[in-house]
């Protein structure tokens, strides 16, 4: 029978666990996808442990970001056609299935297989909205990338310089080759250094927060913008406020994806060779496993399941 990992109660890694079930049935204008690959994210370590409560009570079942193969001809897709796209809990894709709505979908890049593609939606879009969209990052420019290594991070990193901008990030010594190798011009090891002596950054990307943002205004041109993209959980309250009165830009980034969006990051994969980097594949079994990698704080890139 189909498979779910889901949890009856809020708590560590330990909670999740395997649950047989029958295969779900989409209803109009959805899409039912057999998944072949599942991104692991923070924001399901936070719904699992009750940080941030967003679904409610348990039972549900995490993960937002898949890959998989159509099942059912509907809206517009048809049967065996690989797609990849997102997908909001409580009935979530780690899982066999899962309904998805049609716009919650596009065509799966052609140049990388499910596993890579599934590493992509949440943290790509994010890395590309914030930057392209709300950033609008241009040639000449220095983008300031804080847990360069990190999922979010080491797309941002490629995307930035893809844009044409002057790379910094921030990484543990023990991941700056890994970012070498991605393009990043200048790394700062923020265990040893401190990076507020970085000047004359247009863009910073804050995936860190906490008193990160706050710090990072120093590092700023005139005009310029850092964006928070690690959602609720921080009180922004002071970065905010001295932002305004410095007359730089504070940004708390929400992601709004869409199928363009998720087309224009496929052609980015495509034609310019962005790439996700997957640390470890695991799976769907494991889940437990991914979340405890995961809160390591040890892990470059993506950790995926694969039902």
């Amino acid at each position: 029978m189909p498979r779910v990992i889901s949890q009856q109660s809020l708590g560590g890694p330990e909670v999740l666990e395997v649950v047989e079930t029958e295969r779900p049935t989409a209803g109009p204008g959805e899409v039912l996808v057999r998944v072949r690959a599942v991104g692991v994210n923070p924001a399901d370590r936070k719904v699992r442990s009750g940080y941030v409560r967003l679904f409610g009570d348990p039972p549900f079942t995490l993960g937002h970001e898949f890959s998989g193969v159509v099942v059912e001809e509907a809206g517009g897709f048809r049967p065996g056609d690989e797609v990849y796209g997102w997908v909001t809990p409580p009935h979530g894709a780690y899982a066999d299935y899962v309904v998805v709505p049609g716009t919650s979908l596009a065509a799966k890049p052609a140049s990388i297989d499910h596993i890579h593609a599934a590493a992509l939606p949440i943290a790509g879009l994010t890395a590309w909205q914030a930057l392209v969209k709300v950033g609008q990052v241009r040639p000449g420019q220095r983008v300031l990338v804080h847990g360069a290594a990190g999922g979010v991070g080491h797309l941002a990193v490629q995307i930035a310089k893809a844009r044409g901008a002057h790379v910094i990030g921030t990484a543990r010594r023990a991941k700056h080759d890994f970012l070498w190798k991605l393009g990043a011009d200048e790394l700062i090891d923020h265990t040893a250094a401190d990076f507020t002596r970085t000047r004359n950054v247009d863009v910073v990307l804050d995936t860190v927060s906490g008193d990160v943002g706050l710090r990072s205004l120093a590092t700023l041109n005139p005009g310029g913008a850092v964006i928070d993209v690690v959602g609720i959980g921080f009180d922004r309250t002071a970065v905010r406020e001295r932002a305004a009165a410095s007359g730089l830009r504070f940004v708390e980034f929400n992601l709004e994806p869409t199928p363009g969006d998720l087309a224009a990051l496929a052609e980015l994969v495509d034609r310019e060779g962005l790439r996700p980097f997957v640390a470890e594949t695991l799976p769907l079994t494991d889940a437990s496993k991914a979340h405890e990698l995961g809160e390591s704080g040890q892990v470059r890139g993506k950790v995926v399941l694969v039902p």
